[in-house]
């Protein structure tokens, strides 16, 4: 089989671009032919970037320029042009993508549709669905633009609580619902929780579409063993609004015997320090950015990790990365999370923004450690039988024959 995969970035930025690669190394192993397709506005190394198209740098433009030149952002006539050449000497017999808004654009699209050769899309965000891709504004979830009422972006500036971008993000997705970029030239799509495959039909409720479940790609390969820990719970990932660092430094508040460490950088940090020393807390450590074998560390002797999204989020790989460590993980009832985390099996679920439940969360952890490091080995067990090269094979095998 052959097989293109598309994606905004072709080096590796986060958990997205892992995905994309993942993806082509398991078809490669598995003696499949495999062509890539993402920018060259960044260096890259690839046998493909003959193919690759040149993309615009939204975020140097000014409003107005930005929105005369928006129509490259929405469609981009080098992407399916590229894309074209690609196909004719590919020959592929199934087209993959990913994210592709904004940088390559959904404009190649209409080449598969064209040519009669199945698209497949995996959604890793809310993108399709969400002007602003997360459903969250103003740290709070938002549904505004559902039933096609895309102006609401524009109106409460949604992306990056910018003008420029929500505007954009605006025209973009008028365009892309008139001209059926989703919802009539993709064949099937992917989605890593049924949250979001649901949220997705709710939003559609009048389309007929296919989807299936394919969770991302996680090797297992953590041979930690050892029980043992330090009395600290941890948190790692992006500093940022949606992830509900905030709420857990409050609960943090009410825990004064327990540890924190948090782990990670981001455009609320600075906020984010400023509330602990406002609480007076002594028992919150900011560790700034780990990663390697230093994050493995400091992980490895966690007690649990902490994930207290306050957005849906679909798969986060934090989660498997925890549970990879041997690690219960407490987290809140957002998205796909509840999927991931069965609750009094593999940790806690909490309500989001209820720093006062997960405080009480928290303290029974400490105080029941061995429960703790129980769910602990059960998330181990889980994601060693779930989570390798050959159930996910398997699993890609399935959702493309549905296509093919």
């Amino acid at each position: 089989m052959r097989v293109i995969l598309a994606h905004n970035h072709f080096n590796i930025n986060g958990g997205a671009e892992v995905f994309y690669h993942e993806v082509g190394r398991v078809l490669s192993e598995n003696n499949h032919e495999v062509a890539y397709f993402s920018p060259l506005d960044e260096v890259v190394n690839s046998v493909w970037q003959e193919y690759f198209p040149k993309t615009q740098e939204y975020k140097k433009t000014n409003v107005f320029q930005g929105i005369a030149n928006v129509k490259n952002l929405i469609y981009n006539k080098e992407t399916k042009l590229n894309f074209e050449r690609l196909v004719n000497d590919f020959k592929p017999d199934l087209v993959h993508v990913f994210s592709v808004h904004i940088r390559l654009t959904p404009s190649f699209f209409e080449i598969c549709e064209k040519r009669n050769i199945p698209l497949i899309m995996s959604c890793n965000d809310y993108k399709h669905i969400c002007p602003n891709y997360k459903l969250f504004q103003n740290n709070q979830l938002c549904e505004s633009c559902k039933g096609g009422k895309f102006y609401n972006a524009a109106l409460k500036r949604c992306s990056k609580n910018s003008l420029k971008y929500s505007v954009a993000s605006t025209i973009e997705a008028y365009v892309h619902d008139r001209l059926g970029i989703y919802k009539e030239k993709v064949d099937l799509f992917l989605f890593a929780s049924n949250f979001m495959a649901n949220k997705t039909e709710e939003f559609w409720k009048d389309t007929s579409f296919e989807w299936d479940i394919l969770k991302n790609p996680f090797k297992s390969n953590c041979k930690f063993t050892d029980n043992t820990h330090e009395d600290y719970i941890l948190y790692f990932g992006r500093l940022i609004e949606e992830k509900g660092v905030d709420v857990l430094i409050k609960a943090m508040e009410l825990c004064p015997d327990v540890k924190l460490k948090i782990v990670g950088t981001g455009p609320q940090e600075e906020e984010l320090k400023h509330l602990a020393e406002t609480l007076k807390l002594k028992n919150v450590e900011f560790l700034g950015s780990k990663w390697g074998d230093d994050l493995n560390q400091i992980l490895a002797k966690s007690l649990l990790v902490v994930v207290p999204s306050l957005w849906h989020e679909n798969f986060p790989y934090v989660i498997l990365q925890s549970f990879d460590f041997g690690k219960a993980v407490l987290a809140t009832n957002r998205g796909g999370i509840p999927e991931m985390v069965k609750n009094e099996e593999f940790g806690f679920i909490y309500n989001a923004n209820d720093y006062l439940e997960l405080s009480r969360k928290i303290i029974f952890a400490t105080k029941n450690k061995s429960k703790i490091i129980e769910m602990g080995k059960n998330a181990k067990s889980y994601v060693d039988r779930s989570f390798n090269d050959e159930v996910f094979y398997s699993d890609l095998k399935r959702v493309y024959a549905r296509v093919l």
